[in-house]
């Protein structure tokens, strides 16, 4: 065991290589985080804000809080970018002042000099991933209650109206639940109409005036139940004062369905997910947002890996072009990314295809683009 810890020690430790390597992508980094954050700001957020103040006098406190609510989005957006920009300009400085070509001359392989670069790159998608997770969701729910409540002037929604549930079995429908209105704290339901299936045709129809979450259970009251023949004639069979309603939905997960998802963790999307199973409709939407929230923070792995490549051809790069090298790069990413997820919400790829083939094209870009930096010098 002692052998084991000493060897993953050893693995781990930062030779002076990898230290200097580092030093060379530090500096880029956060210049990448304040150079892209800025572009985003600048692009978007400052008409929209501008826009609130001239067209609708909002006050410039509520303006500065929903800029600060809007910043870790827009900061988990520039991770990725920056380390493009970081390995891109580091190793574009290093190859002008011929430091990669006596690295390799005293035998290092391109491979070995960007070992260090990988092993941050994964620890950087980690820290994203968790800022995505912690951070970013609570700075949207903010913002978007301040736009709501202060901005918009609106009130807390009370009720869901016109709510259909679908439920199937065997690929066969088998029930669809009508409710008219329903309260999201208490559940308390208003126009409860119940129609039952099977093999196909309408067989059973409950009609109740109002229904409650009560027990763990739903209720409904006051109602009548129908015998449908032949898809036509309606029959009443009984009415009734109080009768359980088969439904596995909580008051809590009908408040759920209508959460924005960007406000959301992965866990939370998750639940969001199976409650629109129970509820009879389509999550693939909500499939590609899960797995883009996980996809697109490892694109800080394969956009680092292309900047190095990119970086080491033996030609001089400044800032200013590493930056605009990195704009193009960035801007042929997020189109395949939009395409993809394009594809994946219409349901013409898998959810997870669309969600990582940004990252599996950049990848391939990047193994060959090393391959290449390889055999170079």
């Amino acid at each position: 065991m002692k052998d084991f810890f000493a060897k993953l020690k050893e693995f781990f430790r930062l030779r002076a290589l990898d230290k200097f390597v580092l030093g060379e992508l530090t500096g880029p980094f956060f210049f990448g985080i304040m150079v892209f954050t800025t572009i985003l700001v600048a692009g978007g957020l400052l008409f929209r804000l501008a826009e609130l103040i001239i067209e609708r006098g909002v006050s410039f406190g509520v303006v500065i809080r929903l800029f600060l609510y809007s910043l870790p989005g827009i900061v988990a957006l520039t991770i990725p970018m920056s380390c493009l920009l970081a390995s891109l300009i580091g190793f574009s400085t290093m190859s002008a002042n011929s430091e990669l070509v006596a690295l390799k001359s005293a035998g290092l392989s391109f491979n070995r000099i960007i070992k260090s670069v990988m092993f941050v790159s994964v620890i950087v998608s980690l820290l994203a991933m968790f800022f995505n997770e912690t951070l970013v969701p609570v700075s949207e729910k903010a913002s978007g209650n301040v736009m709501m409540y202060e901005v918009l002037k609106q009130s807390p929604v009370m009720f869901k109206e016109k709510i259909f549930l679908k439920q199937e079995e065997n690929g066969g429908l088998k029930r669809v639940i009508y409710v008219n209105k329903m309260a999201v704290g208490s559940g308390e339901m208003e126009k409860v109409l119940v129609q039952e299936y099977e093999k196909g045709s309408l067989a059973r129809l409950t009609d109740a005036e109002k229904g409650e979450w009560k027990d763990g259970s739903w209720w409904i009251y006051n109602g009548r139940v129908y015998e449908i023949q032949d898809n036509i004639k309606a029959s009443q069979l009984f009415r009734f004062d109080k009768q359980q309603l088969n439904l596995n939905l909580t008051p809590d997960e009908f408040r759920r369905s209508s959460d924005d998802p960007d406000q959301m963790g992965i866990d939370d999307l998750y639940k969001l997910i199976k409650t629109k199973y129970k509820m009879g409709e389509d999550p693939t939407k909500l499939w590609v947002a899960l797995h883009f929230r996980i996809a697109i923070p490892w694109a800080c792995i394969v956009l680092a890996l292309v900047g190095a490549a990119l970086g080491s051809r033996p030609q001089r790069t400044n800032s200013s072009r590493g930056v605009g090298l990195s704009v193009i790069i960035v801007f042929v990413y997020y189109v395949i990314m939009s395409f993809a997820r394009s594809m994946g919400e219409a349901g013409l790829i898998p959810s997870l295809l669309s969600a990582w083939l940004a990252n599996i094209v950049f990848l391939v870009l990047g193994v060959q683009l090393c391959k290449r930096a390889n055999k170079l010098g």
